[in-house]
């Protein structure tokens, strides 16, 4: 009890501090918990479960994540089942969809609320790494006494945001662990595989969104952002994920405004791996018709002419192939 009472106190000074929350994300999560969301670090109630007929409702209008992510939550499980970790998918709004959890496990889940159907929204549980990662779009890792409420101190949470095709948030992955023994340094080695799975998650929902259109994908040292364009044969672009309309400045989310593909690849403040990516596509399919520029323009699904003024513009000669 000592414990917890030490742990309510300093959550308390902590977000009633008015520098705090500028110095630190963490100290900022937990103003929002007291203040804005009004919860109490004390609360003892457990988590918050919707019915069963709502969480069939909410994972009918994430099917299209949901089956495209059944598969990376398996390897991923795989990855760290053996840890005593639990893989979770969530909604945008941080309700569990999904939970991957070993048969000797699932007590320990179950007491802790992470089951499908609980409600991890900063809003209902103050800071814990499904809300905080929803609230702050981006990747997170709450550790035992990093969380808001005393009762979830035990629990080591680590998380990332997953995007949809128009850029917006469709969900949470996460792995969770009550172990007792699990240290920051492992949190920090599962955290690398978590926001590969949900880019991976990302990348997969955007390709499936337009089936029909070339995708062009950028070289990026940013490994949590999806760099990827998808383009009709009239070289107009149709989509864009998260990462690429930040580097284009082409909206945040929603319908993309009508602009030739061409015209991001030579802006000088654009990436240079989507002309490399474009550069590399020309070549490939000049290549492969044998330096034939009608049929190489057919393969890309553009006009002769086009292709022309692409192969001006990126320095390929006729000859290449």
């Amino acid at each position: 009890m000592a414990k917890a009472d030490h742990h309510i106190t300093r959550v308390v000074e902590t977000a009633t501090d008015p520098g705090a929350a500028a110095r630190s994300r963490l100290a900022a999560s937990w103003r929002r918990s007291l203040d804005h969301h009004g919860l109490d670090p004390g609360q003892r109630d457990g988590v918050q479960r919707i019915t069963d007929t709502e969480l069939a409702q909410r994972r009918e209008k994430a099917e299209a994540m949901r089956r495209i992510a059944t598969p990376k939550l398996d390897t991923l499980y795989q990855l760290v089942g053996s840890s005593g970790c639990g893989v979770l998918l969530t909604d945008a709004e941080g309700v569990v969809l999904d939970l991957r959890a070993a048969d000797g496990d699932q007590s320990v889940f179950d007491a802790w609320g992470l089951t499908p159907g609980s409600d991890w929204s900063e809003a209902s549980e103050g800071t814990n790494g499904i809300g905080t990662c929803i609230a702050e779009t981006r990747r997170v890792i709450i550790h035992r006494d990093e969380h808001f409420h005393a009762r979830n101190t035990g629990m080591s949470c680590i998380d990332a945001p997953i995007f949809g095709p128009e850029g917006e948030l469709i969900g949470a992955l996460d792995v969770s662990s009550a172990r007792a023994d699990q240290t920051e340094a492992f949190n920090r080695l599962i955290a690398a595989q978590v926001a590969q799975t949900a880019r991976q998650i990302e990348v997969d929902s955007f390709r499936a969104a337009f089936p029909m259109a070339r995708i062009i994908v950028a070289d990026n040292d940013d490994s949590e952002a999806a760099m990827l364009l998808a383009v009709d044969r009239d070289d107009i672009v149709l989509g864009a994920t998260r990462g690429a309309r930040k580097a284009f400045g082409l909206g945040a989310s929603g319908p993309i405004r009508s602009v030739p593909a061409s015209d991001l690849f030579g802006r000088d403040d654009g990436p240079s791996g989507f002309e490399k990516a474009e550069r590399a596509a020309v070549i490939r399919a000049l290549s492969r018709a044998g330096g034939n520029v009608s049929q190489a323009a057919r393969a890309l699904g553009v006009g002769r002419a086009t292709l022309y003024r692409r192969m001006k513009r990126l320095g390929i000669g006729e000859n290449t192939g």
